[in-house]
């Protein structure tokens, strides 16, 4: 691949929320009268906007959805965002990218001033060029990332054609391939059975993200960057 910028999103694919999101929203949930419907239907929420996904469960509506957020987001700020891990190798992975010259933004559903706040306690700010996310929980364009990554070509002035968007839910791949842009799907996320065949490429581990991103020299330079990391 010839890559000049690359476009990730956020939980799932640089960040590991340790089952804070899931357990946050199943937390939220009873408290607010909700049948708890267990991990595997949360896990499938993870991805787009919970004004969204919240929906799709039975005994949410109009009445009590807002304080379900509010719920949920007052326990992610007080223990979610700091159980959170950034996965093995993507600090490097950041950083090699950046060193070879390639822009790197987040392209997230989360509400942007959430993700910035996010990215900043797992101290990955100066490992990105720029953030992109929704305005509000409300998801007013739907599940849809397209607005999201149409925002970050215009804004960064790049090239869909040598630019590629990598996560691991199907919202990024359709957002990328409606903007024209190539997609990486990763294997280590939140997707379902099957749901990342439609992406350009798949990877298992992020070693080989890097050598889709970087080639052969770039890939053996961050081995050997995780290498003398693992050392310290």
């Amino acid at each position: 691949m010839s890559v000049t910028s690359v476009l990730f999103d956020l939980d799932g694919t640089l960040v590991d929320p340790a089952g804070s999101i899931t357990s946050g929203i199943r937390h939220a949930l009873v408290a607010n009268g909700v049948t708890d419907p267990g991990e595997e239907a949360v896990e499938a929420l993870v991805g787009p906007p919970l004004q969204i996904g919240l929906r799709t469960l039975d005994g949410v509506h109009d009445g009590n959805i807002e304080e379900i957020i509010a719920d949920y987001r007052a326990r992610y700020a007080e223990v979610g965002m700091a159980a959170s891990r950034v996965y093995p190798g993507i600090r490097e992975l950041l950083t090699t990218l950046r060193e070879a010259g390639i822009y790197v933004a987040v392209t997230t559903a989360k509400p942007e001033p959430i993700a910035r706040e996010l990215i900043s306690k797992q101290n990955l700010d100066s490992s990105l060029d720029a953030i992109f996310g929704n305005a509000s929980e409300h998801g007013t364009m739907g599940s849809s990332k397209t607005h999201i990554v149409q925002a970050a070509l215009t804004a960064g002035k790049l090239d869909p054609a040598s630019c590629v968007v990598v996560g691991d839910r199907h919202y990024d791949l359709d957002a990328a391939r409606e903007n024209s842009v190539s997609s990486i799907g990763v294997a280590w996320g939140f997707a379902l059975e099957n749901e990342l065949d439609v992406a350009d490429h798949l990877v298992a581990t992020v070693q080989e993200l890097a050598q889709l991103l970087l080639g052969e020299q770039g890939a053996a330079q961050l081995a050997r960057t995780t290498m003398q990391e693992g050392q310290k």
